[in-house]
């Protein structure tokens, strides 16, 4: 067996537990196994374009990822080379000057909402997961972050989710659960599929180590 990276694509919808998901699998290993790839560092930079403009960027629509850059790099990883990972200034609304010099490890995590929309994404996955959380949860989740962490009004983020982000979930996010290898239900809450999903990536690496 190669010295390839297992790559694992997580989906799911804004709020579902993507994060939890991944960060609870990522605590069960080593710094030095599991490289967090996260596909909001891939929104496109907007740097051409006046403010007002980017203001108005639906964030919730695959067009508004770089996905041909995030390509390139997750090859690269897989490719054991390192990256300079992008940072996004969600204040500028475009991509910020700093980058992350980032090595490849042996279990590669793209997580995202739109990560298994892309085919040529999900042909780069060996296993993808699709995080099912009911509506309700989500939206209170989002309200509680967007409140919290980007100091947004309760009706500028109930008006976003009903005209943008709801339409978005059910035209690109939703239908993607059709490409999962792996459905999670309740996402972070749900520890017997992330103990399950950890136990599948250390059989993966036990058979790569005893296989080089």
């Amino acid at each position: 067996m190669s010295d390839k990276p297992v790559v694992i694509g997580v989906a799911g919808g804004t709020g579902s537990g993507k994060t939890t998901v991944t960060k609870s699998i990522n605590q069960q290993f080593t710094d030095k196994t599991i490289l967090m790839m996260e596909q909001d560092f891939y929104y496109k930079d907007q740097s051409h374009l006046p403010f007002e403009e980017r203001l108005k960027t639906n964030y919730d629509h695959p067009l508004a990822f770089d996905n041909d850059l995030l390509i390139e790099h997750i090859q690269k990883l897989i490719n054991r080379e390192s990256i300079e990972k992008p940072v996004y200034d969600y204040k500028l609304h475009t991509r910020s000057d700093e980058v992350i010099p980032t090595d490849s490890k042996d279990v590669i995590i793209l997580e995202g909402i739109m990560v298994l929309e892309d085919s040529r994404l999900r042909d780069l996955m060996d296993i993808k997961v699709f995080v099912d959380t009911d509506a309700d949860v989500r939206i209170i989740r989002r309200l509680l972050r967007d409140i919290k962490e980007r100091g947004r009004t309760i009706d500028s983020v109930i008006e976003q989710y009903v005209n943008v982000v709801r339409p978005m979930h059910l035209q690109f996010v939703e239908p993607t659960k059709r490409y999962a290898d792996i459905i999670i239900p309740e996402g972070g809450q749900n520890h017997v599929a992330i103990d399950l999903m950890s136990a599948k990536i250390k059989t993966i690496l036990e058979e790569k180590s005893y296989s080089n």
